[in-house]
């Protein structure tokens, strides 16, 4: 198992395929992109299964979801899919996207073995988008969105960052626009781990904020904390169900102490937290002479890392310093 000294088992584990994206979302990289990494340092399709299938067979993992950058831009992201579903203890899987892609490449990703994807989208405003992004695929985005409904890849739920200026004023709109079409909505409170350090907390939008905004036109019954679990949402059903809304609220209302997560960047390293400053090196152990089949040690590594894990991600301390890497480079 991937415990640490608090108790908490590691059984979800997060997989950046790559560190690259095709839009620049303002909250996670400037307009002229990041120096992205170099091929030769991140994990091959093998290396990444040859990790998945340790952290399942040998460290207790059940769930297992791609991130990226944007995952969808990894050429053998089917096949990595299909050969995780081919595990003897397969784990379930979903993917996390910007959804621009999931128009082709919906209906393979299900038959390979994906279970559902969380699509991040911030406005229904195609100008807003264009804003937000720097790019003009807000279009791009409601296809994929519903080409995933159509494969079966549900629940299909919509990520939502919420900007001062921006879009702000969206919340109940969207929560309507989800209900309609089936989806289900998870805002996001705007985290720092932009590439930039431009992020201040006396200007993000809080958790308390939007559900304040969403109650000026529904009805919020909270869902209980028995059925969130360790899941990072908190939820509320809408309008006495069976429709449901979830709120992220990483800076505002820290969910630590349920952590359940373990974190693989696309070059190989372990973090134990999504705001950690350090990261444990599984790409050198997999490359040493000798290491082929030595899986054994692999895992004593990561069980090691994940030992000292830290309580809580220091957010609310005054002295909480951002982690270097922005969020693009360590996954979602």
């Amino acid at each position: 198992m991937l415990i640490d000294t608090y108790g908490r088992v590691a059984t979800d584990l997060r997989v950046s395929l790559t560190d690259r994206c095709n839009l620049r979302c303002t909250y996670c990289m400037p307009e002229e992109g990041l120096q992205w990494l170099a091929k030769p340092d991140l994990l091959t399709d093998d290396e990444i299964v040859r990790l998945i299938r340790i952290a399942v067979t040998r460290l207790g993992v059940t769930e297992v979801r791609f991130t990226g950058g944007e995952p969808l831009l990894r050429p053998g992201l089917v096949g990595i899919v299909e050969r995780v579903a081919a595990l003897e203890s397969r784990p379930k899987m979903s993917l996390t996207t910007n959804g621009i892609g999931l128009g082709r490449t919906a209906g393979a990703l299900k038959a390979a073995g994906l279970d559902r994807v969380n699509v991040s989208l911030d406005t229904l405003r195609p100008d807003v988008f264009k804003t937000l992004t720097r790019r003009d695929r807000h279009k791009d985005v409601i296809a994929g969105l519903e080409a995933a409904r159509d494969a079966g890849l549900t629940p299909v739920k919509v990520n939502t960052v919420l900007m001062p200026g921006l879009n702000e004023d969206e919340a109940p709109d969207l929560l309507a626009w989800a209900v309609e079409h089936g989806y289900e909505l998870r805002f996001i409170e705007q985290m720092p781990l932009d590439a930039q350090h431009g992020w201040k907390r006396d200007g993000m939008i809080t958790a308390g904020d939007i559900l304040a905004s969403l109650r000026t036109r529904f009805e919020l019954t909270p869902e209980g904390s028995q059925e969130r679990g360790s899941a990072p949402a908190e939820r509320w059903i809408v309008d006495g169900g069976p429709h449901r809304v979830g709120v992220i609220a990483s800076v505002t209302r820290p969910f630590c102490s349920a952590c359940d997560r373990t974190r693989l960047t696309a070059d190989g390293q372990v973090r134990t937290c999504l705001f950690a400053t350090e990261e444990t090196d599984l790409r050198a152990a997999l490359r040493a002479e000798g290491a082929e089949s030595d899986d054994e040690n692999i895992a004593r590594i990561w069980k090691l890392a994940m030992w000292g894990k830290k309580a809580g991600s220091g957010l609310d301390d005054p002295s909480f310093l951002q982690p270097e890497r922005p969020m693009s480079a360590i996954g979602g």
